[in-house]
């Protein structure tokens, strides 16, 4: 079994699995708008260009995500999330570059087993 995330957004899904993409090394393999969906007649015209639908292929998991319509998006709270890298040097450019990113102070270290694990402050 593999369980994959999706992510929901006020209005910046777009941009923000545009960054995934660069940042994580995976790729877009599909990406549908509001006004391209069944449903755009249901959806504020100033919404069409929100995304739908998207997946970031990532190898083994997919990344996928869309914009909330208006109204019903609310703000994620009480989760973490987990990216496994095996090469340190990728870990390393993964880790600041969503830390920058965010703009938060955060730190990455190693454990007794040699794993690297990262921390947002």
């Amino acid at each position: 079994m593999k369980i994959n995330s999706y992510l929901m957004f006020n209005g910046n899904c777009e941009a923000a699995f545009k960054f995934y993409e660069q940042c994580l090394g995976g790729r877009i393999v599909m990406m549908l708008t509001h006004k391209d969906a069944p449903s755009a007649e249901h959806v504020p015209a100033g919404w069409h260009d929100k995304i739908m639908h998207v997946c970031l292929d990532l190898g083994d998991r997919l990344l996928m995500g869309s914009d909330s319509p208006p109204g019903y998006f609310e703000t994620p709270q009480g989760f973490y999330v987990q990216i496994s890298v095996d090469e340190p040097e990728k870990a390393e450019r993964v880790f600041y570059a969503l830390v920058v990113c965010q703009g938060n102070f955060a730190r990455l270290n190693s454990d007794i087993n040699a794993a690297f694990f990262g921390e947002h402050l």
